[in-house]
């Protein structure tokens, strides 16, 4: 398996001497100051892998190249925004740079409502409260029908947190959920919100997969012409959230676009954390029915409780048995390597880690600290090594 780090560009607070300080040879990263539905040029891209490069790593995965949120909503100019997406395809392999992540999920990259939750040891994890988001909704962002998809139970806690919340902690709330808007950095109100929310009103799960039909039906043609692998997200968390459908939750979601395109550039992101945050799915199971489509992995893992509010947790120390989907993975690049597959060997980055001992007041992104993060690829080495030996020794 190759080892990655996502690095989030010249602004991120981690730069490339550090990462390499890690062992990590692959980058994961995008070109984010372009806006979404633009070309990227070959020049910014050969730029970006030159920075790279002279940190003795390589562009191993885009992430992402984003899909205007008017091919989701299946309106406007679609047909110039479809070139400009398989354009910047063809520059991107021009540069030798051919695994694409991307995500379908409407206005929201993910979601959570706490970015710096407690650890019983010592430093914090990334949350998600069905209760505050249950608060955010009713109470803050008073969006209509909210109090339908809630149990009576979360929402009489809500309306206590409501009741008990003062400004300051309402703010900290918008803020943990806009942490999860994509692009550079543009975040909204609740009047802001509210407004980005407006176009999406009676836009139904059948809409947005029609949507993703159309996107994978322009882009997967060309992305098999040029020998690169696209690999869809999962949502985060694998819920409907402020109304907005979700269609890459499950295993029978997943399965579902990969039959839309049956070509093997229509891939999956294996995200373990956020496939492990619905009690529905088995991850190691949903890892091995899909491995001939999986072009990539984020490696992490949840800790769910009864009421659906999910939790961080160590990347060994989760919901998901993590050495059974290493497993997984592992003889899936066996099978290509007997089969002679190029892309024999997945790349994987250590996701969502721990803000831990040195990571406290680095302004980092939320869930990419640089030590937390180092913790878990050290786990994940681990365990390969280990699954790598047991292999080798005992067939």
């Amino acid at each position: 398996m190759i080892e990655t780090w996502r690095w989030f560009g010249p602004l991120d607070a981690i730069d490339l001497s550090e990462i390499a300080q890690t062992g990590a040879r692959g980058i994961v990263t995008a070109l984010h100051d372009i806006p979404y539905g633009e070309v990227w040029p070959v020049e910014a891209i050969a730029e970006r892998k030159a920075i790279i490069e002279a940190s003795c790593a390589h562009w191993a995965v885009v992430e992402s190249l984003p899909v205007h949120e008017d091919i989701k909503l299946g309106q406007g100019d679609l047909d110039g925004l479809f070139e400009n997406y398989r354009q910047s395809l063809a520059n991107l392999a021009s540069q030798g740079v051919t695994t694409v992540c991307y995500n379908f999920m409407p206005l929201l990259d993910w979601t959570r409502t706490r970015l710096d939750a407690a650890l019983p040891d010592g430093g914090t994890s990334l949350r998600f409260s069905q209760v505050e988001m249950a608060g955010f909704e009713v109470h803050m962002l008073g969006r209509e029908g909210a109090e339908n998809e809630y149990t009576q139970d979360i929402l009489d806690q809500a309306a206590k947190w409501a009741d008990g919340a003062d400004e300051a902690e309402r703010q900290r709330l918008l803020t943990a959920i806009m942490s999860g808007l994509p692009g550079a950095y543009a975040r909204y109100d609740v009047e802001g919100l509210r407004a980005a929310l407006a176009p999406w009103q009676g836009f139904t799960t059948e809409d947005l997969q029609a949507n993703l039909k159309r996107f994978l039906e322009e882009v997967i043609p060309t992305a098999s012409e040029l020998r690169m692998r696209m690999c869809i997200h999962p949502d985060d968390p694998p819920r409907p959230l402020l109304g907005l459908p979700r269609i890459v939750s499950s295993r029978d979601h997943i399965a579902a676009i990969m039959g839309m395109v049956d070509d093997v550039a229509n891939g999956l992101t294996l995200c373990a954390g956020s496939l492990g945050a619905n009690p529905a799915n088995d991850v190691p199971a949903i890892a091995a029915e899909f491995a001939d489509r999986i072009h990539f992995a984020h490696l992490r893992n949840v800790r769910k409780e009864p009421d659906g509010s999910f939790e961080e947790a160590a990347h060994l120390d989760g919901d998901t048995d993590m050495p059974a989907l290493v497993a997984v993975l592992l003889a899936e690049e066996k099978r290509r390597r007997k089969d002679g597959r190029r892309d024999a060997d997945i790349p994987f980055r250590p996701d969502h880690g721990h803000a831990l001992l040195t990571d406290e007041g680095r302004n980092t992104h939320p869930g990419y600290p640089l030590v937390g993060r180092l913790r878990g690829l050290a786990e994940l080495r681990g365990v390969i090594a280990g699954l790598t030996y047991a292999d080798a020794t005992h067939g």
